[in-house]
C-alpha cells in the first residue's frame, strides 16, 4: 500500500488513543541495513549541507516508502564526550573527584551543537510531506554515566564514593536540562514527539538496584520529561531489559509511552495488561524472530499477533522489540511491513 505519511497518526499512541491505522515504529534502522535493502550504499560523504540533505533525503524516503509516519533521529550526546567509549566496556575518563572536577562539562553544549546543528537543519529541509522525526538528544542519563565512568567502576563508586556517584548523575542531569531545553525550543517543529533511550536493565533485573535508580536517575529523567511537556510535546522512554520494578516510578514522572521488549523477559501481552491503561506502547516482536525466521513465519506471526495487540491496547504502534540492525534479514523486515499493510487493508475494508 502506498500510504502518505501522517505523523498525527503515530502521535495518537503517545496520547494513548487508538490510531486511525496501525502505525509502524522502530527505535532505529541502521543505515547499512537500509543500504542492503535498497542495494545502494548510503554514507555521509561530508558535513556539507548539500551532502547531508542528500543523505537524509534517502533515509527519510526509505522510512516513508515502507509505511512509517515518522522516523528516528537522535543527536548522540555520548559521542561528543571527550574520552567517549566506556559505554562499550572498560573505564571512562572520570574515576575520581579530581577527574570529575577537571572534566570539560561546560564545553559540552558547544561541542554538541557544533556537531549536530547541520544535521538537524538538513532534516528540516528534506523531510517528506506528512512526516516528522522522533528522538532528540540521543542516549540517556544512565548511559552517559556509564560512558563517563564505566559500568563496573560506577557500581563500585556507589559504595566507595557515594557523594561523587550522586554528583555525577546530578551533573549529567544539568547537562541534559540545558541540551534538551535548546532542542525543544529550536527544533520542536521537526519532531512529532521526543524520546530518550536509556537501557536500565538486562534479562532478569535492572542494572542498578531499583532504589538507586529511583534516587539518582529518575529525578533527572523528570527534568527532561518536564521540559518536553512544557514545550507542548509528548515523551517516549526506550529502555531495554527487565525494568518492571521501576515502571510505576517512570509512569509517575509522566512518560507518555514505552518501547523495547524481549520475549525472553516477558510476552508483550504482559506490557499491555499491566500498563495499557496508563501509557502508549510500541514494539511487540522480538528481534530474534524477525531475524532468524522465514518470510512466511514472520508474516503469519505479525499478522496474527499485530491484530491482537491492536485490539488489546488503547495506544499501540507495531515494530521490533528493539531496532533493525545491519545484520537483520531483509526478508524478515519485508514480512513485517507486508503484514502491517495487510492489517491496514483488512481494517480499511472492514474484514
Amino acid at each position: 500500500m502506498n500510504q502518505q505519511p501522517d505523523y498525527t497518526n503515530i502521535l495518537k499512541v503517545l496520547h494513548n488513543q487508538r490510531p486511525d491505522y496501525l502505525p509502524l515504529y522502530e527505535h532505529h534502522i541502521d543505515a547499512p541495513f537500509i543500504s542492503k535493502y535498497l542495494g545502494e550504499k548510503l554514507e555521509l560523504i561530508s558535513n556539507n549541507l548539500s551532502d547531508l540533505e542528500e543523505y537524509y533525503r534517502k533515509i527519510t524516503g526509505f522510512w516513508a516508502q515502507n509505511g512509517y509516519d515518522a522516523f528516528d533521529y537522535e543527536a548522540a550526546v555520548c559521542e561528543i564526550f571527550p574520552g567517549h567509549g566506556a559505554i562499550l566496556g572498560g573505564d571512562g575518563p572520570i574515576q575520581n573527584r579530581e577527574d570529575f572536577e577537571k572534566y570539560p562539562f561546560d564545553d559540552l553544549p558547544r561541542l554538541f551543537w557544533t556537531t549536530y546543528i547541520s544535521h538537524l537543519e538538513a532534516i528540516r529541509k528534506v523531510m517528506p510531506v506528512g512526516m516528522k522525526a522522533f528522538g532528540g538528544c540521543g542516549y540517556g542519563i544512565f548511559e552517559s554515566a556509564q560512558d563517563l565512568v564505566g559500568y563496573t567502576s560506577l557500581c563500585i563508586m556507589q559504595y566507595d564514593d557515594p557523594e561523587l556517584f550522586a554528583d555525577i548523575f546530578k551533573k549529567i542531569g544539568d547537562l541534559y536540562e540545558e541540551l534538551w531545553t535548546d532542542m525543544v525550543n529550536r527544533y520542536s517543529d521537526i519532531f512529532v514527539f521526543f524520546r530518550m533511550g536509556d537501557d536500565l536493565g538486562f534479562h532478569t533485573n535492572t542494572l542498578l538496584d531499583p532504589e538507586i535508580i529511583r534516587q539518582h536517575i529518575i529525578p533527572q529523567y523528570k527534568r527532561v520529561v518536564d521540559i518536553v511537556h512544557n514545550g507542548g510535546k509528548k515523551f517516549l522512554l526506550h529502555s531495554c531489559g527487565c525494568i518492571f520494578d521501576v515502571m510505576d516510578d517512570l509512569i509517575g514522572i509522566g512518560i507518555d509511552a514505552k518501547h523495547s521488549n524481549e520475549k525472553s523477559i516477558a510476552p508483550f501481552t504482559r506490557w499491555i495488561e499491566q500498563y495499557n491503561d496508563r501509557i502508549g506502547l510500541f514494539g511487540g516482536f522480538d528481534m530474534n524472530d524477525l531475524i532468524l525466521n522465514s518470510y512466511d513465519t514472520v508474516y503469519a506471526q505479525v499478522l496474527e499477533e499485530g491484530r491482537m495487540y491492536r485490539q488489546m491496547a488503547k495506544g499501540y504502534g507495531l515494530g521490533s522489540g528493539n531496532s533493525i540492525p545491519e545484520y537483520a534479514s531483509v526478508e524478515g523486515f519485508k514480512a513485517m511491513i507486508d503484514a502491517v499493510n495487510e492489517i491496514r487493508r483488512r481494517e480499511k475494508s472492514n474484514i
